[in-house]
């Protein structure tokens, strides 16, 4: 069984099949192999996903639907920008802090992208960064939904290897914050090398205003991984 199953998925990798129809394939010739009934297969399959903790994942996604939907992301963004956008690039460091707190809330690096990417590289490329790179640094800000909790992927990965998602989160919370800051870091000493940015802090809001505008967004994270931390 094993030796069909391994043999069948390295034919189909080595003929650029996809990797979901791959396995797919295998796993029924092992069955066939095995003689056992096909109907297995689909007791196994919902058996995989007949797991509480992945209940989380819609919500997780519908919460980041919800803030892009209701103009949240556009406040986020303009609270990270009184925040860090008086520094010599500092719109390229609001685009980092902006994912991270907006990945706290969805969970997603797909969410994130969408709905951060859609109002900072514009505004990136207005300030006179090159596309390439403004598409860059959003794509790689909007990996932080990867390690910062409520991560989906932690949750999968909880999910199939049974391990404490709530020890995933604990886990992912200070690496994330540790990636957030050296790219920061990494922004500001790029933009200093490569004269970019001098102008970013033109037209920010004060920060007192913004952080009433962005309060209800700012305490989402709050109540969500506190929620999660607490054993809600």
């Amino acid at each position: 069984m094993s030796v069909v199953m391994i043999s069948t998925m390295v034919l189909c990798f080595a003929l650029t099949i996809s990797v979901a129809v791959s396995i797919g394939l295998a796993s029924i010739l092992g069955i066939q192999a095995s003689n056992a009934h096909m109907l297995i297969s689909v007791k196994e399959m919902f058996g995989a996903i007949n797991k509480f903790p992945l209940a989380a994942i819609p919500f997780f996604i519908l919460a980041g639907n919800l803030m892009e939907s209701g103009g949240i992301s556009r406040r986020l963004v303009e609270f990270a920008k009184s925040l860090v956008g008086g520094v010599q690039g500092g719109l390229p460091m609001t685009c980092v802090l902006t994912c991270m707190i907006f990945a706290a809330v969805s969970g997603s690096s797909v969410a994130t992208t969408f709905a951060i990417g859609a109002i900072l590289i514009p505004a990136l490329v207005k300030h006179g960064y090159p596309v390439t790179y403004a598409a860059s640094l959003q794509a790689t800000a909007a990996e932080l939904g990867v390690v910062i909790p409520p991560s989906i992927p932690l949750i999968l990965y909880g999910v199939s290897a049974e391990v404490s998602i709530g020890e995933l989160f604990i886990a992912g919370f200070g690496p994330g914050l540790l990636i957030a800051g050296s790219l920061m870091l990494f922004v500001w000493l790029w933009c200093k090398w490569r004269g970019w940015g001098k102008t970013d802090g033109e037209g920010r809001m004060p920060l007192g205003r913004a952080t009433l505008q962005a309060g209800w967004a700012l305490f989402m994270p709050v109540i969500i991984l506190g929620g999660i931390y607490g054993g809600v």
